[in-house]
């Protein structure tokens, strides 16, 4: 199938990523999410990345201005998805409000639209039972910062069709993205491994093993590791990185269970960079 117009449901921090990289790839892109304000957030932190990718010489002019007429925002659910050829949900990983949104998709969109969740761990075959056609629904997992990143899981649900999985890679090929097929199971492949190497992270800082940074750059120097594990945690959330952690320690047994000094950080309100306090602060 064609696509050419795609629908963002979210505009946190994946879903503002997703939308800007959807129109820069020239897709017709519209970014819903529940208030003004958080879209205004959104478009701000958008036009942010392509200036500054317009200064470092990486975006074009044309390229600059292309994007920014590609993209709309509103309010309105049904205006967003009724118009879509294809739907990325962003919404945090709570199983209920990604089967309320998918409800909602399922009603809202035109037949035939492919309804992507961007999740990263949670059952793809249980969101699409939200859905009449089950055929049409697939998992996409991207990864923070989006517009940086290059990879994107593809998991297929049960009854995912071919012709959605084929359509999904096209669109994420499009994106400038590389795919990986990953049979359904919970944290997929990233996700089990990333919150296993966080969570040992934060064992062996409360074991007093080393301190956070001295973690955090054998990781990058030993290991050749982009980023050290409190600082991905830090940009993906420590309330995030301990849903995950749940999630799979209820699923997978002991080898998940939750650092206890993790759970006392998320306990405390130190989430990570968008509060400006987590394993490390981030003065405003």
């Amino acid at each position: 199938m064609s696509v050419e117009t795609i629908a963002v449901i979210g505009a946190g921090t994946m879903g503002r990523g997703i939308a800007q990289v959807s129109a820069m790839a020239g897709f017709r892109t519209w970014m819903y999410d529940v208030a003004d304000s958080i879209l205004e957030k959104a478009r701000a932190e958008i036009a942010k990345n392509l200036n500054k990718g317009k200064e470092l010489g990486k975006i074009s002019p044309e390229a600059f201005q292309a994007a920014q007429e590609k993209l709309a925002s509103t309010t309105d659910f049904d205006e967003a998805v009724g118009n879509c050829d294809f739907l990325i949900e962003a919404a945090p990983e709570d199983i209920k409000l990604k089967l309320e949104i998918f409800h909602r998709a399922n009603q809202a969109s035109r037949p035939g639209a492919i309804l992507a969740s961007n999740t990263s761990s949670l059952s793809v075959t249980e969101i699409a039972a939200a859905v009449a056609d089950p055929r049409r629904v697939i998992g996409m997992h991207f990864f923070n910062p989006v517009h940086l990143m290059k990879l994107i899981e593809i998991i297929r649900g049960l009854e995912t069709s071919a012709e959605t999985y084929e359509a999904t890679v096209a669109v994420a090929r499009r994106m400038g993205r590389e795919t990986v097929n990953v049979k359904e199971s919970p944290g997929f492949v990233t996700s089990r491994i990333n919150a296993m190497i966080g969570n040992e992270a934060f064992y062996l800082l409360q074991e007093g093993i080393a301190s956070a940074r001295d973690i955090d750059k054998a990781l990058k120097l030993g290991l050749n590791h982009p980023m050290g594990p409190f600082e991905m945690i830090d940009l993906v959330g420590l309330d995030t990185r301990l849903s995950i952690l749940e999630f799979l320690h209820a699923r997978l047994g002991e080898k998940y269970r939750p650092c206890p000094l993790l759970v006392q950080y998320v306990k405390a309100g130190r989430l990570g960079k968008k509060v400006g306090k987590g394993v490390y602060e981030y003065p405003s």
